[in-house]
């Protein structure tokens, strides 16, 4: 893979991440490649982890997610969803390349963060070309 971005289609990430997701409530979101290298982190200014461990455990996650699902007979698994007491993670897959990764709490509502990352992946295949 080839990834080409230049400073304006970070920006453009960067902008459609803030704007649908950390305007809504959510404390982090990241894009990252499937190999967990990431291309661009957003937060609410409060969130304060290792983005770095955090990418690539959930590429890792995602990769054995997807071996799960061969197992069971489906193609994939587009999406998970880890709940936790204080803090939930969700991941989608944005297409082969890429996931989006959210870290929300409890008062952001699962079905209108799922709308909203569904918003989000639309604008973000638009800004993703690979050469």
């Amino acid at each position: 893979m080839n990834l080409m971005l230049g400073q304006r289609q970070l920006d453009r990430i960067h902008h459609t991440l803030k704007e649908n997701l950390i305007d809504i409530g959510a404390q982090s979101a990241m894009l990252i490649d499937t190999a967990g290298n990431i291309i661009a982190v957003v937060n609410n200014g409060s969130d304060i982890r290792d983005v770095y461990s955090l990418a690539a455990l959930a590429a890792a996650n995602f990769g054995a997610m997807s071996s799960m699902a061969k197992i069971l007979g489906e193609d994939e698994f587009s999406l998970l969803f880890h709940k936790g007491e204080r803090e939930n993670i969700h991941l989608s897959k944005v297409n082969n390349n890429f996931l989006l990764i959210n870290i929300f709490t409890n008062q952001v509502s699962l079905g209108f963060l799922r709308l909203k990352v569904a918003e989000v992946i639309n604008e973000l295949l638009g800004v993703l070309v690979i050469k």
